[in-house]
């Protein structure tokens, strides 16, 4: 089992930057793909990016891509996520979750492949 805990969430003006930041415990970190996920009100969770726990290979959604990085250090067994140009429309709760059985070598965009998740950080663009 493990425990995720989200930081680094706030309130930013569009076109600024924010670094969120995925805490695991546990030493089987580097068994699991992780993903970023985001809720925004009234609407459901969807996929942001992901990271493979073979290969580390990452996958993004298309509304992020080019401007989000995700990034994981399995020595510190945390997960990352740069967000840059932020815009108004990525304000949500963001969420990192991991999966042990899902597919190895890409990271899944379906949350319901991912067994565990943290409780989210608020992120807010103000424009």
């Amino acid at each position: 089992q493990v425990q995720l805990v989200e930081s680094g969430g706030g309130l930013v003006q569009a076109g600024g930057s924010l670094r969120l930041s995925c805490g695991a415990s546990g030493r089987t970190f580097s068994n699991y793909g992780m993903g970023w996920f985001r809720q925004a009100p009234g609407k459901e969770r969807e996929f942001v990016a992901g990271i493979s726990r073979i290969g580390g290979s990452t996958t993004y959604a298309d509304s992020v891509k080019g401007r989000f990085t995700a990034s994981r250090d399995n020595a510190r067994t945390t997960l990352y996520l740069q967000m840059n140009s932020l815009n108004p429309e990525d304000t949500a709760v963001y969420y990192c979750a991991a999966d042990k059985r899902g597919p190895p070598l890409r990271a899944s965009v379906r949350p319901d492949v991912y067994d565990y998740w943290g409780q989210g950080t608020q992120v807010t663009v103000s424009s």
